[in-house]
């Protein structure tokens, strides 16, 4: 009869270990593609909207005003979802510092957003007028991308998320400078083409996983 109370072998200690480290590092980057993504389509999509309803005769597609920022608003809203559900759900079934970390993570997309969106509101109440808004929406969104993505750096020692943060912490403060609507192009062409590189890359790393 087998003993049970034998130790195990060290090598198939370490192959369990290994085992489960892999589990769990596929359990918690394989929703990183759906950060990139959502993201990348939200900004390219939007921004490139916002700027056809304002670019005039210099955009091949004209767009008015309204339904561009119906369309950009539906885009951000559903980006945020997505990260905020995702954040949520990426450490489910995995209990005490990773689930706390994964909850906190997608909850600050959305308190984020909407902090910047009250201090816009507050400065177009204060006088803000139209084209100054067009300035510090955009930047100040592109601030919180780069801030989580920091962050999710941080969290998961991921590389291209700090690539990808430190390119929209230089989008967001460089863009105000292209006046607008020159800076709803460079933030739909510099953040939404790297968010989507980076989905695609994050794609790949997980398949081979």
């Amino acid at each position: 009869m087998a003993n049970d109370d034998a130790p195990l072998d060290p090598r198939a200690m370490l192959d369990i270990i290994e085992t489960e480290k892999r589990q769990y590092d596929r359990a918690t980057t394989r929703p990183i593609p759906l950060f990139f993504l959502s993201w990348g389509i939200a900004w390219l999509v939007g921004y490139l909207l916002l700027w056809a309803a304002n670019a005039g005769d210099a955009s091949p597609v004209r767009v008015d005003h309204l339904p561009a920022w119906i369309a950009f608003g539906a885009l951000m809203v559903g980006a945020v979802v997505v990260s905020t559900v995702t954040g949520i759900r990426m450490n489910r079934g995995i209990r005490g510092a990773s689930q706390w970390v994964g909850a906190i993570y997608g909850w600050s997309w959305m308190i984020l957003g909407v902090a910047v969106a009250a201090i816009g509101s507050g400065l177009l109440r204060a006088g803000m007028d139209a084209e100054l808004a067009l300035i510090f929406f955009p930047s100040g969104y592109a601030i919180i991308v780069a801030a989580l993505y920091l962050a999710g750096a941080m969290l998961w020692r991921s590389i291209d998320q700090l690539v990808i943060a430190l390119i929209f912490a230089v989008a967001a403060a460089v863009s105000p400078f292209f006046g607008v609507p020159g800076n709803l192009l460079v933030l739909a062409i510099v953040g939404g083409g790297s968010l989507l590189v980076g989905g695609v890359i994050a794609i790949v790393v997980n398949r081979r996983m």
